[in-house]
């Protein structure tokens, strides 16, 4: 095989484990720097329409954060104009989508940061298209990794002991190097320690989030040109929801999807009346009003999603040359803030800058590399679930000085355009949390009186 689309050859051979999101985003970046590379999943991947297995969150609500579109669109040049040409909703993040937090709407502000309302399903389609289109990256369908090879003083992984589901026989796969792509399932804590290596300390928050989904069939204008309400979960308001259009359907009508979310164990039925009562329980009555004459589309579904988790493999100070992990695998924090894929995507980014200069990637620089991009969406998700009293966590006095300034900073957001567009900002990891910190901002949120939030779901109705 030839030079490598990219240019600088960096090995022979990389192998990605896992083709979901953060696979195909590894695929597109190592394709650019081995001369071969192959993407191995235990799924099929290719002629398979709707939900697969190993992605059941897939059928529930999807977006982009604003970051997250930036990234994706410096990996694949032309995919933001090449989805709204498809019919994805593109719009403008403050001006087109209805944010509701505490039960009050913020204002509409141009803030010029793209929302690409994408489902998961349809993202994964238009990536794996792509990656599959570059001529030296092969998929390998129905295959599960069995073990991990290395040299024979383990410090270094030359490849994967792979399982054909067909017909039970296994093989040796070499590489140069390995990218652990497989979620937050990730075999690999196992495998180090097997090999002798200590296994990555692991950060959780215990949040038991709940999902629960129903894709509808509405008028065109259902939303009039806005693309989505988001209805943000807070102690005071503790049932949020998506409800976005996805885009128009052949036969009439445009596709909508409603996903209802809740914490620490309260979710909504599944069953059509119980659904329907839940969702009159979330703050913007437009919601319930809608669903009463939308034709349903399919059966409701529900997703559980117990804790959030940051493998800190950056933290390690042993670990084997040839090996690197991205994605889920690495750090899968609390879904409600939509921020898997954006931090997948700039962790994709990362890897292609280490590769083009002109060496393999070494995993300790790599994981600290990432690690600010994977800090920053951490610290927004621990600031949000341990303002729950019953989340189950570190309070340090810092960490509750800063809860308290985040509830403020929520009532400001109602009134004052400038705090809205930097709480945005800060939502879609366009900025860091420190930028509401800055003086300008400071005084804003506490030279202001904001009236305090007045719950709608009452305590007792949130199961334990």
């Amino acid at each position: 095989m030839s030079q490598p689309p990219g240019g600088v050859q960096v090995g022979e051979r990389a192998v990605v484990l896992g083709g979901s999101i953060a696979g195909l985003f590894a695929g597109q970046v190592l394709a650019e720097a081995y001369r071969e590379v192959v993407v191995v999943d235990r799924d099929r991947l290719f002629g398979v329409t709707g939900t697969r297995r190993a992605t059941p969150q897939a059928f529930h609500a999807h977006a982009l954060l604003a970051r997250g579109q930036r990234a994706i669109e410096e990996l694949f040049p032309g995919i933001t104009e090449e989805s709204r040409a498809a019919g994805v909703p593109t719009g403008d993040v403050g001006a087109d989508l209805r944010w509701v937090i505490n039960g009050q709407r913020l204002p509409k502000i141009r803030t010029g940061l793209v929302c690409l309302a994408i489902p998961r399903t349809a993202l994964e389609q238009h990536v794996r298209k792509r990656v599959r289109a570059l001529p030296n990256v092969t998929f390998l369908e129905g295959r599960d990794v069995e073990e991990l090879v290395t040299t024979r003083d383990r410090g270094r992984v030359t490849g994967v002991r792979i399982l054909h589901q067909r017909d039970g026989s296994s093989e040796v796969l070499p590489a140069d190097l390995v990218v652990d792509a497989t979620g937050r399932g990730s075999r690999l804590p196992v495998w180090l320690a097997e090999l002798g290596y200590q296994p990555p300390a692991e950060e959780q928050i215990k949040i038991r989030l709940s999902y629960t989904t129903r894709h509808y069939r509405l008028p065109p204008g259902a939303l009039g040109t806005d693309l989505a309400y988001i209805v943000a979960q807070t102690p005071s308001h503790p049932r949020g929801a998506v409800f976005a259009r996805e885009r128009a359907l052949p036969n009439g009508g445009d596709r909508y999807v409603l996903s209802l979310n809740a914490h620490l164990g309260d979710h909504a039925p599944t069953e059509p009346d119980g659904f329907l009562a839940y969702a009159r329980t979330v703050p913007v009555p437009e919601i319930h009003h809608a669903l009463r004459t939308a034709e349903p589309l399919d059966e409701i579904r529900a997703y559980q999603f117990p804790t959030s988790l940051w493998r800190h493999y950056e933290r390690l100070t042993r670990f084997p040359d040839g090996l690197l992990v991205l994605g889920d695998a690495l750090a899968s924090p609390n879904p409600v803030y939509a921020q898997g894929n954006t931090i997948t995507a700039v962790e994709a980014l990362v890897l292609r800058d280490h590769l083009r200069r002109g060496a393999e990637p070494r995993p300790a620089e790599f994981f600290a590399d990432v690690a600010p991009t994977v800090r920053a969406a951490w610290d927004i998700n621990v600031l949000g679930d341990l303002a729950y009293p019953q989340v189950v966590g570190e309070r340090t006095p810092r960490i509750r000085l800063a809860c308290a300034y985040l509830a403020r900073v929520h009532r400001a957001v109602a009134d004052d355009p400038v705090v809205a567009e930097s709480f945005l900002r800060v939502a879609g990891l366009i900025d860091g949390p420190q930028a509401l910190l800055r003086p300008r901002m400071l005084a804003r949120v506490l030279g202001r009186r904001h009236p305090a939030p007045r719950p709608t779901v009452a305590p007792a109705a949130v199961s334990s």
